[in-house]
């Protein structure tokens, strides 16, 4: 059997890319399931009488256990943990697909939570052990990790919604088996490695280790929340904002895997990108250009939202990787403390912001909270420089 120190793990420093791809698959899979969400969201509207504040806090409810990531990354700095993403795939698939049997509001918020835990595991461990097979190329690691997880939200919701018309929204339980399957291959895959933890020498408790972040997860967690009214509303509200505008659930749905689509190509540049110009020159270019094109879509009509939407959610999304490489690079011998932190912040953040939004659309409009996300971005882009450059 193979022995290999997680801090050595990649001695070489080279691109691991069958490694990487295979992580890259399952968290693929992974958020294949988890965006059935916001395409089902006008269907439990429907079937569970549901106001859309109450359709947002299903988000919230999916997003509230990201507070235990800092404390699955602290562990995973100390003990070998690795092996949990194994079985996220198969776990949220299971959850996911029995979504559309819950018989009132309080059993779907409870499955809901159960999948937050799974996902909180996947993203607190699957990045840092991602970054470790990247050697210097910690911005395209992150890139191809992203792109699983755009990949699985672009796949999500045109599948769920085929289901739907194909069997009947009750009856999407069989696609469960999809995710059981991947679980199976990332066990076969990864089952003779064997990663032998030794701590790093520079490596702080807990305390002290969080106090030290503090200089740039404070402006970074300014910055994430400013940007979620953008990203809340493209994305969990996108299908809902849709409807209402007149389209159909199907084009709904479409255009919301038209936006994860461009999205995945957004976040395999974006990293990329900073590994060459610098995070802070990708991250402004970005924002810029998300805000423009936010506003140009909440005033596009039709067919005509389609292009613009392509090229908002390249932007949009070409902005994920570059943080989560500049929180791992920041902070080398707490790797895994730091990007539970940062996955944390974003998710607690994202939650507050659905249900804001969530609000915004029932007293206003959610054409109205587009504008609003609209001009929280382009104030964001303050922010980003008291961000490191690097």
């Amino acid at each position: 059997m193979k022995k290999l120190n997680t801090e050595h793990l990649n001695s070489e420093n080279t691109f691991k890319t069958s490694g990487v791809a295979a992580l890259s698959a399952g968290h693929a899979t992974h958020d294949t399931y988890t965006g059935f969400l916001p395409a089902l969201l006008p269907l439990f509207i429907k079937y569970l009488f549901l106001t859309k504040t109450e359709a947002g806090l299903l988000s919230v409810f999916t997003q509230a256990p990201s507070l235990v990531q800092p404390v699955i990354g602290h562990m995973a700095d100390k003990k070998n943990l690795y092996k949990i993403v194994f079985f996220t795939p198969a776990i949220a698939a299971v959850l996911m697909s029995l979504t559309s049997m819950a018989s009132n509001f309080w059993i779907l918020a409870l499955i809901l939570v159960l999948v937050g835990f799974n996902s909180s595991a996947i993203h607190a461990v699957g990045p840092v052990i991602t970054g470790k097979l990247s050697g210097n190329n910690l911005g395209k690691g992150m890139s191809f990790w992203m792109v699983g997880g755009e990949l699985g939200r672009t796949l999500g919701p045109v599948i769920v919604v085929s289901a739907v018309h194909i069997a009947g929204f009750k009856n999407i339980y069989w696609l469960m088996f999809a995710g059981i399957a991947m679980s199976v291959f990332l066990y076969a895959r990864f089952k003779k490695l064997t990663i032998e933890h030794v701590k790093h020498p520079d490596s702080l408790p807990l305390k002290k280790a969080l106090l030290q972040m503090r200089r740039i997860m404070i402006p970074l967690s300014v910055f994430l929340f400013i940007r979620s009214f953008m990203m809340v509303s493209i994305t969990t509200f996108l299908p809902i904002y849709l409807t209402e505008r007149g389209e159909g659930l199907f084009f709904a749905g479409a255009a919301l895997s038209i936006l994860e689509a461009a999205g995945m190509a957004g976040a395999l540049s974006g990293g990329s990108l900073s590994d060459k110009l610098g995070r802070r020159v990708v991250l402004f270019s970005s924002a810029v250009s998300a805000s423009l094109l936010m506003l140009i879509f909440t005033l596009s009509k039709g067919i005509f939202m389609l292009p613009v939407l392509l090229l908002l959610g390249f932007a949009a999304f070409s902005i994920t990787p570059v943080i989560m490489a500049l929180v791992q690079e920041s902070f080398p011998a707490n790797r895994a403390l730091a990007n539970g932190v940062y996955m944390a912040a974003s998710f607690v953040l994202r939650s507050v912001v659905v249900v804001v939004v969530g609000v915004l659309g029932d007293r206003l409009g959610l054409q109205t909270a587009y504008f609003v996300s609209s001009a929280a971005m382009a104030a964001g882009i303050i922010v980003i420089f008291f961000l490191p450059k690097k």
